[in-house]
């Protein structure tokens, strides 16, 4: 799990009992837990049907999110839609989210070129995604790349040793794999082919798990 601090985290404020998951979305507009909120265009919260049995959890929004607001919407969403096209999951089956509701970058010319998001961002962000799983309570959690799969299952995980496995975090089976962009960050179309296939198999896995 995230290291706990002692410092205030104002997210929990904002968070009411019983909100719905457009109550939610609204009010992470509001958050300014950490220093992100400024030089991201707009949150971005998760989106998805309230009754999905798969949560699918990434690390933070992308450029393209970013500027247009909804989860994996950029290149590595168009991976990810084929890779669960493959494993048989349905639109309707899954609810995307991330860690880190905003987008961290740092400017090289015109360009802005993603940066991880810090311990202090994923812990700042976590209530907003602990309350989305308390609304979708979904069968089970798939954890896309490292900085998803740490914040849940603790940072000595690795994704490259242990994804495919089904695991357990705060009562949910959780199956972790890489990130769509790893697909395409590979240079060479073998590869590239791997690692799809890689990605679409743990996510069969995970959709075994839906009861």
């Amino acid at each position: 799990m995230v290291p706990t601090s002692s410092e205030p985290n104002p997210a929990p404020e904002l968070i009411a009992a019983g909100a719905s998951l457009e109550d939610l979305r609204v009010a992470a507009e509001e958050c300014t837990a950490c220093e992100l909120y400024r030089d991201a265009t707009q949150v971005v919260f998760g989106s998805g049907p309230a009754s999905a049995p798969m949560m699918l959890v990434g690390e933070q929004p992308g450029d393209v999110e970013d500027v247009e607001g909804e989860p994996f919407v950029g290149p590595a969403g168009s991976v990810l839609d084929q890779a669960l096209a493959d494993a048989g999951v349905l639109a309707e089956g899954y609810y995307l989210t991330n860690v880190v509701k905003h987008f961290r970058w740092k400017p090289k010319g015109s360009l802005r070129l993603h940066q991880s998001p810090a311990t202090r961002h994923i812990r700042a962000c976590l209530p907003w995604l602990e309350a989305e799983l308390a609304k979708v309570d979904p069968d089970v959690i798939v954890c896309l790349g490292a900085v998803a799969s740490q914040a849940l299952l603790g940072r000595a995980f690795r994704v490259t040793k242990d994804h495919g496995k089904v695991l357990e975090w705060a009562g949910y089976p959780v199956v972790a794999t890489i990130h769509p962009s790893a697909v395409l960050r590979a240079g060479e179309p073998e590869e590239r082919d791997r690692l799809r296939n890689l990605l679409a198999d743990d996510l069969r896995t995970a959709a075994d798990l839906v009861g």
